[in-house]
């Protein structure tokens, strides 16, 4: 089977949807099918290219037997709509004919957060008569209205309608969360084409470490209990609260407790000038890192915060960085309300906190530097819990799911 999968985010980009598509792709070839990959050139989350890419028209790469076609897109940070909203725009409009020139494929996947992506999905699909397959990681343009991006009732609309449309004419949808799948049914799609396939995460790359000890003296971090948040600092994340949560500390002398935050996004600019103008001398910002790096810093933590703005729509969203965590052995401090909080509640994987409460978030802090028992505990849950969110068991379970749809269409 050939299966064409279109994605803007792809290795060596080091966000969730990139790793997501980058590990299943993988899985599916060493199954034996073939795989090729529509992306553009790797730029997330700086809008800046990765040294030894061009964005060029038309490029070819292979990457662990996937082959890898990059395609032009009009290239911008992470941040400002309308040219967030071009970027997207863009790859559909590169993507598509890209896909023409592919081997004839068997099926069809798009994946969100953005749908224009899907869009493409949908075009090639008709065009190359084959199955389009909608894998859902983001209620957009929901979220947008969320985090206030856009305010445009009328355009918002608009994309609410397309979204619809492309949730009808796919032969089946694979959301990330059972909310979403919740979400959809609650909408009037047909509950028999919506089929749940998680998040998870690379059990052989994020495993315990010991703490890394050049990172530790490079950081000055030594001695201290770390609490790191790991990922893209958007708008969505809400990461002020981390910081106000930094000043309650040190004003009651916990200059112990150090805020790692690595990673880029549309706030990081804001969030470094906003430590710097409060004085916080205990918070270290750290740049995104390759892939292959990116294990080290997790073994610095003591402590995972994972946090996203209060908002009724991030009830239904499970970061995958929760399951890194996890397999990692890092006790999470959660707040999230919904699905990611249910797991880390199952799990005993570690403790969720209202979203932007940063009281909240310094006593959990506290509770877990000065109880050495407690987080031993936490870390050995969050273990034990990480594999049943294997990585490569849930590519085999939508490999399995592709199968069916594309015999079902024989």
């Amino acid at each position: 089977m050939h299966i064409l999968f279109l994605t803007d985010n792809f290795p060596p980009e080091v966000n969730a949807p990139a790793s997501r598509t980058f590990e299943h792709c993988q899985e599916w070839v060493k199954a034996g099918h073939q795989v090729t990959v529509i992306t553009c050139a790797p730029n997330f989350p700086a809008g800046k290219l990765f040294d030894g890419y061009k964005n060029w028209l038309y490029a070819r790469e292979t990457m662990t037997g996937i082959n890898v076609v990059r395609v032009w897109s009009y290239i911008s940070a992470n941040e400002g709509f309308l040219r967030r909203t071009l970027d997207y725009v863009s790859f559909m409009f590169s993507a598509i004919p890209a896909s023409l020139a592919v081997k004839r494929p068997d099926v069809v996947i798009a994946t969100s957060p953005q749908f224009f992506t899907a869009c493409a999905g949908y075009v090639v699909s008709r065009l190359r008569r084959i199955p389009f397959i909608f894998e859902l990681r983001d209620l957009w343009p929901e979220s947008i209205r969320a985090v206030g991006a856009m305010k445009g009732a009328r355009l918002l609309s608009a994309l609410e309608a397309l979204e619809l449309f492309l949730y009808r004419k796919a032969a089946m949808i694979v959301p990330v969360t059972h909310s979403f799948k919740a979400n959809l049914e609650r909408r009037g799609i047909d509950p028999s084409k919506l089929h749940v396939v998680t998040n998870g995460v690379d059990l052989d790359r994020f495993a315990p470490l010991e703490k890394d000890d050049e990172l530790l003296e490079q950081l000055g971090l030594r001695g201290k209990f770390v609490a790191g948040y790991i990922g893209t600092h958007g708008l969505a994340h809400a990461l002020d609260t981390l910081l106000e949560t930094a000043v309650l500390l040190r004003d009651e002398g916990r200059t112990d407790i150090h805020f790692l935050f690595l990673g880029g996004g549309a706030a990081k600019a804001a969030l470094r000038e906003k430590a710097a103008a409060l004085k916080l001398d205990t918070v270290t910002f750290v740049e995104s890192v390759p892939k292959s790096q990116v294990v080290r810093y997790w073994s610095l933590l003591d402590a995972s915060i994972i946090h996203l703005r209060k908002t009724d729509l991030f009830t239904t969203v499970i970061p995958s960085k929760l399951f890194e965590s996890m397999a990692m052995g890092i006790p999470v401090l959660l707040g999230v309300r919904g699905e990611s909080a249910e797991i880390v509640k199952k799990q005993q994987a570690g403790l969720t906190f209202e979203p932007e409460n940063a009281e909240e978030l310094r006593s959990h802090l506290v509770h877990l530097a000065e109880n050495d028992e407690f987080r031993a505990r936490l870390r050995g849950n969050a273990i034990e819990g990480a594999k049943e969110y294997d990585r490569k068991y849930l590519a085999d379970q939508m490999l399995r799911l592709i199968k069916n749809l594309y015999t079902a269409k024989e």
